[in-house]
């Protein structure tokens, strides 16, 4: 055996390709996975034959394939990472909106629900109910908004804005379902502020 030429230990012939010696190589390890001795010498005829290769390569024999002429150039890349949907989401998406913790969400929706029940539950006292949770239910927003950004500016910034869209698009649909919220012994203001309490729910707990 030691007298056999490195193709003959691999069991291929000198004019085989790069890729029949890599396959006879592995196919031979594969065999003598539990023989040390036996996988040394595969090893050193596989090296050898890669030494007989850049020899001739160099003396303009044989044109050798880059992967045997700079085997130790390969590069084995790392793994592609899994993008998150919020990774994958657009940048401006992912500078407004937020990824609330579960107190972040209950806190101001307990507030909201308080305030939604004392402007349905007491109509008696008429308007000056509404104004005032709809002050209380400002100040709350506010108050979440900056306390997770520190930014104040833009705090009263969303929340007018969304107390504004609220009242509006509150007012509107009341007035579309008039009929149907009267049922449940609502009128239009009622509903308006139930539903700009949820908007600005939404704003403190999903908005940054």
């Amino acid at each position: 055996m030691s007298d056999q030429n490195p193709y003959d230990k691999l069991g291929v012939s000198e004019d085989a390709s790069f890729d029949e010696i890599q396959d006879a190589r592995n196919r031979l390890l594969e065999q003598h996975s539990g023989d040390a001795k036996s996988l040394e010498l595969i090893e050193a005829s596989y090296d050898a034959i890669l030494m007989d290769r850049l020899r001739m390569r160099q003396e303009g024999k044989i044109k050798v394939p880059e992967r045997i002429r700079f085997p130790e150039l390969r590069v084995q890349f790392p793994p592609k990472e899994v993008s998150t949907p919020r990774e994958q989401s657009p940048a401006w998406l992912q500078r407004i909106l937020d990824q609330p913790t579960t107190a972040d969400v209950l806190l101001p929706g307990a507030w909201y629900l308080g305030l939604s029940a004392i402007g349905i539950f007491y109509p008696a006292t008429g308007d000056q109910v509404l104004q005032l949770v709809l002050v209380v239910g400002v100040g709350i927003s506010v108050y979440f908004l900056n306390r997770k950004e520190g930014k104040f500016g833009r705090a009263v910034l969303l929340t007018l804005i969304g107390l504004i869209l609220g009242l509006i698009i509150g007012g509107l649909v009341a007035s579309g379902l008039s009929p149907q919220i009267s049922l449940f012994g609502l009128n239009t203001e009622q509903f308006s502020t139930v539903f700009t309490f949820i908007l600005l729910w939404l704003i403190s707990s999903f908005l940054r």
